[in-house]
């Protein structure tokens, strides 16, 4: 992913995000290991550390998120073929593709939903 922010554009954006109730921290023995931001039904991002990849950490992450809202939705890079499985296993499903116009990287990206299942 190109570098677009300083590391204090960053921290401060981490922060309101923070401040604002929008992060949800995974935590092993104390260490932060990943986190996951969501606003309203938007993930703005999920990230974990190297250490906790592929060990379930993402899937309680995205779980957490799916008891908050009936629907999410959030963006990936085309050429991020982990992360579209990763949600596609989850449950999302591709509703758009962009051609990077409308994110701060300008890479084309895949629109991903996912809604509760209602019980009829």
């Amino acid at each position: 992913m190109p570098d677009l922010y300083s590391e204090a554009q960053t921290i401060a954006f981490c922060s309101m995000m923070s401040d604002r109730g929008l992060i949800t921290v995974a935590e092993r023995n104390s260490t932060v290991i990943g986190f996951l931001a969501l606003e309203r039904e938007y993930i703005h991002g999920l990230y974990l550390d190297r250490t906790a990849r592929g060990q379930g950490v993402g899937r309680l992450l995205i779980d957490h998120a799916k008891t908050r809202a009936e629907r999410l939705e959030l963006r990936v890079a085309q050429h991020n073929a982990t992360a579209k499985r990763f949600y596609r296993l989850a449950g999302f499903k591709e509703v758009a593709r962009g051609d990077g116009s409308a994110n701060d990287e300008n890479l084309p990206d895949v629109h991903f939903v996912w809604r509760t299942e209602v019980m009829a």
